[in-house]
């Protein structure tokens, strides 16, 4: 996993780099490292479009890969938002068929938690992919899979947290 927010949510500056570093050496592998971001515009419409793509993958180097091809399943590059959307779209609705009342249950508890705890939890939680694991200066911890944080089901559990407060 490369970090691309740290435990506040905020971006990992450093983890994104490498993200979009990653992408790029797929792209052109024979440019060096510090000439790729000036080619940027030959696989996505903005620097913004591949910085979605980066976040969204969670830092989960194999979604950022199956993100990525989805793209070129759909149109050759440069790639527009509204491609990199559409399968985001599609990534995230075949998660939320795959999650059932009581993992939301789980997932909310492991996000307010930034923990899994138990079998069940790392069983049901991480294999799905539900929530992924990283590690920073304090230890390990996780966070939810950064399509299901941008679900109406997600966003209004949290809004009910907002208004709990």
């Amino acid at each position: 996993m490369v970090p691309v927010q740290v435990r506040s949510g905020i971006d990992h500056q450093e983890g994104m780099t490498l993200l979009r570093q990653l992408v790029l050496a797929r792209a052109f592998p024979a440019v060096n490292p510090s000439d790729r971001t000036a080619l940027i515009p030959y696989v996505f419409d903005s620097s913004h479009t591949l910085d979605r793509l980066c976040r969204v993958s969670g830092g989960h180097v194999r979604n950022l890969l199956v993100l990525l091809y989805s793209c070129l399943q759909q149109e050759d590059p440069p790639f527009s938002r509204e491609c990199l959307e559409n399968v985001i779209q599609e990534y995230r609705d075949d998660l939320l068929a795959a999650i059932s009342e009581q993992e939301w249950e789980l997932l909310f508890q492991v996000v307010q938690r930034q923990n899994v705890t138990g079998e069940e939890e790392c069983q049901t939680l991480l294999r799905s992919m539900f929530v992924f694991e990283y590690r920073d200066q304090d230890g390990r911890w996780f966070g939810i899979n950064p399509a299901l944080a941008e679900t109406k089901k997600y966003k209004g559990w949290q809004q009910c947290l907002e208004v709990a407060s």
